[in-house]
Parts: C-alpha cells; sequence; structure tokens
C-alpha cells in the first residue's frame, strides 16, 4: 500500500478518483467487491493491490488513485458487506428490534469470517454503516434515554455481538487446522480439567462443573449476552 500522508484523511470525503486523465475504469464499489471477494474467499491476508488488480485486471499502481491506504481500502470493505444489513421499519418494541439487529449482524459476520478481525480499527462512518446507525436509533426511539445513552447501548451490542462471533470463527477456523477431530480434541482436554479439579486444589470450579452437565449450549449463551446488555438499559 501507499505511505502514509501527514494528513488524517477520510475516503469518503474524497472524490472517487484523483489525478487526472480519461474517466475512471472502477468504481470504489468494484474495488471494494474485488476485496470483499477475495477476503471471503482466501482470508484477508490476501487482499493486496497486486491481488485486486488482477482480480479487475488493471495495473496496481493504477489503483491507489482510487485508494490510497490500506485503512481506506479495509473502510470500503466494511461498509460494503453493511450493506446487507436489512433495514425494516422499526416496530415499536426497542429490545425486538434491537435483538433482530444483532442477530443480522452475526450472520453479516459468519458470511464474511475476516470483519470481526477489522471491526475495531474501523471508524464506522461510512455510507452504510451511518444508515445501519440511523436505523438504529430510529428503533430506539421508544426508550426514554439521551441519545449519548442510546449510542452506548448500540456500541455494547456490536461489541458483544462482535467478541462471541470472532470467538466462533476462531474456533472454527482452529478445529479446521487440527490434524485430529475436534472430538478427540475436547476429550482429552476434559481428561486433563477432569484429573486437575480431582485434586481438590480448584473446590470452586468442581462446584461449578458439577453444576454444569452436559456440553455448554452457547446459542443460549449468546442469546442470554444479548438481553443482559438491553436489561441494562431498560428502564422497566
Amino acid at each position: 500500500m501507499a505511505g502514509r500522508t501527514g494528513v488524517p484523511q477520510v475516503i469518503w470525503a474524497r472524490p472517487e478518483r484523483t489525478g487526472r486523465g480519461p474517466r475512471p475504469a472502477y468504481t470504489r464499489a468494484d474495488i471494494a467487491a474485488a476485496a470483499v471477494r477475495v477476503a471471503d474467499a482466501e482470508g484477508l491476508e490476501a487482499v493486496t493491490m497486486r491481488r485486486l488488480a488482477a482480480e479487475l485486471g488493471c495495473g496496481t499502481m493504477s489503483l491507489y488513485n482510487y485508494v490510497p491506504r490500506k485503512e481506506d481500502l479495509y473502510e470500503l470493505m466494511i461498509d460494503a458487506v453493511g450493506g446487507e444489513h436489512e433495514v425494516r421499519e422499526p416496530s415499536g418494541d426497542w429490545r425486538a428490534d434491537m435483538l433482530r439487529n444483532a442477530h443480522q449482524t452475526r450472520a453479516i459476520m459468519r458470511r464474511h469470517t475476516w470483519v470481526p478481525r477489522l471491526m475495531p480499527g474501523v471508524y464506522g462512518f461510512s455510507p452504510n454503516s451511518l444508515r445501519f446507525l440511523e436505523h438504529c436509533l430510529a428503533c430506539l426511539a421508544p426508550l426514554d434515554a439521551p441519545f449519548g445513552t442510546k449510542t452506548e447501548l448500540i456500541a455494547l451490542v456490536t461489541g458483544v455481538v462482535t467478541t462471541f462471533t470472532a470467538n466462533e470463527i476462531a474456533t472454527a477456523e482452529r478445529t479446521r487446522s487440527m490434524p485430529w477431530t475436534e472430538a478427540e480434541e475436547n476429550a482429552v482436554r476434559m481428561a486433563y480439567l477432569g484429573a486437575q479439579v480431582a485434586t481438590g486444589a480448584y473446590p470452586r470450579l468442581a462446584a461449578a462443573f458439577a453444576e454444569q452437565q452436559g456440553p455448554v449450549d452457547l446459542e443460549a449463551v449468546f442469546e442470554r449476552s444479548l438481553h443482559r446488555v438491553l436489561d441494562a438499559y431498560d428502564p422497566d
């Protein structure tokens, strides 16, 4: 990617293409779509200007006229997948609407498993991000709280979804990379853990394991986590 300049820039405030010459052959949407295709198929590490140039059939250096920095490309990618949110008319039940939005976000992250890695470093002021934020605030209209509190709630829900889904993705990727099955791995680890707990050195852990019978229902954990965040902001 091109080197950094000494002046902060926002890709959305820049013209589609800088410099003189003929009419641009590509749009930001074209470049973002190509980057998303590459990231979905080959991983985020495969998204380079050289790879995108090959995908689009153009010269590598010409792409810098459209996207000068790696961070700009990431913002384009996040905005592109953010357009997958289905924005419906709010139902009047802010909790139900926020739960629906959370599940949509999780589904997007599952389709594009590289998204959680970029979320902490992308500012979220892109057109589709602003559209979704405005939608969330509309969903929260029935909640009697200042806008600052509402944006805090949106950020917390997004954080729960991002963290939970990132862990799911990381676990799945690790499982695929192992030379044995997930069941074999878990059996060995649980045998070791059981032996350690049985020493009596961890009485509280022993009580916790005795209380929890069977595998953890991760879907239920996800739902409880979301509801607990919403409970914290529910005046009722």
